[in-house]
């Protein structure tokens, strides 16, 4: 309701600010065309001894320019203050999902914990309730590592660890590490890559990359899991293509699923909780691997393929080959001998 309201108020204040400038702009020629027309009614029959100046054309057309700049002001600060409300509406969400997401991991363990400590727990169950504080504490760790990790990236102090590694063995390494992480059924996921080539990157960062993927992918599944990865290569790039099953995107998100804080709000996400970072997080970081990602879905429940495109590591330019520095050396020394001669 507190919504609607501002936005109604937007778009009244917007109106009205319109029709002021319109009417400031029609008194502003009423006023140049009367005075004109007083003068020529008038301007022959009064005294010569009385002197009125036409009214000046430049004057009229500077005030017009005023008026219009004013106008254009005018709108330049609605449009900001729209921006800005967006902003809010999207940070004020982020809160409220950061809220339930530290909230439920500390309920369970408060809950666990209280019950250790009142109740005599049997072995076993104690073994059980202290796995599902590891795992609670874990998730924790993790929110908040990410929301640190994503200020340090907006400010450019995280510390890469860029190596050379071939396209293949690297995101064959990575797809293994999130399928044991979490836990994926491997009949589901399907890999292939056409071609070859070396790529610069930060394994870990783009390891974050495919967890934030494949994490969206069991969030937005209904039924179990399904990821497909496929990779090509030309002399300049390679290709990530990563496919999932899931519930798919409308084509009107494509842009505002990678915008921070925002999250797809509708009847088949209202029970998945989030933050609204991990798309963002997954630009950013690509971003500074010279690269960038770009989403497709062909509709409803039809499933989503995100397109990572990355640079193709080139090899240094050797200016001199093996062959001919040995060539130089055997001409130096030739020369050398027939000098001392």
């Amino acid at each position: 309701m507190k919504k609607r309201h501002s936005l109604a108020f937007l778009i009244l204040a917007f109106v009205f600010a319109q029709i002021a400038w319109l009417g400031l702009l029609g008194l502003w020629i009423y006023w140049y065309v009367s005075n004109n027309i007083i003068i020529q009614q008038v301007g022959d029959k009064l005294s010569p001894q009385i002197q009125i100046d036409n009214p000046n054309v430049f004057i009229f057309i500077g005030g017009i320019i005023l008026i219009v700049l004013i106008a254009v002001a005018v709108f330049f600060i609605f449009r900001n203050l729209t921006v800005q409300m967006k902003l809010n509406s999207l940070y004020d969400n982020f809160i409220a999902n950061v809220t339930h997401e530290l909230k439920s991991p500390l309920s369970a363990i408060q809950l666990y914990t209280e019950t250790m400590f009142t109740k005599t727990v049997q072995h076993d169950k104690q073994k059980e309730f202290l796995g599902m504080m590891l795992k609670d504490v874990n998730r924790l760790k993790k929110l908040i590592n990410s929301i640190l990790e994503i200020s340090r990236l907006e400010k450019k102090r995280i510390a890469h660890d860029f190596r050379i590694y071939e396209v293949d063995s690297v995101f064959r390494s990575i797809l293994n590490d999130s399928i044991e992480q979490f836990r994926l059924n491997e009949n589901f996921v399907q890999y292939e890559c056409n071609g070859s080539g070396k790529c610069l990157l930060d394994k870990d960062a783009i390891q974050i990359v495919f967890d934030n993927l494949i994490d969206n992918t069991i969030k937005y599944s209904v039924n179990q899991p399904e990821i497909f990865l496929k990779i090509s290569c030309n002399k300049k790039h390679y290709f990530v293509e990563y496919s999932d099953k899931g519930i798919g995107i409308a084509a009107r998100e494509y842009k505002k699923i990678f915008h921070k804080f925002y999250r797809v709000s509708n009847k088949n996400t209202a029970s998945v909780k989030g933050t609204g970072l991990g798309l963002y997080w997954v630009r950013e970081i690509l971003k500074f691997h010279k690269g960038k990602v770009t989403v497709f879905s062909e509709g409803s429940n039809k499933g989503s393929c995100f397109r990572i495109e990355l640079p193709v590591y080139q090899e240094p330019i050797k200016i001199f080959s093996k062959a001919f520095l040995l060539h130089l050396i055997g001409i130096k020394q030739n020369t050398d001998n027939s000098d001392g001669e």
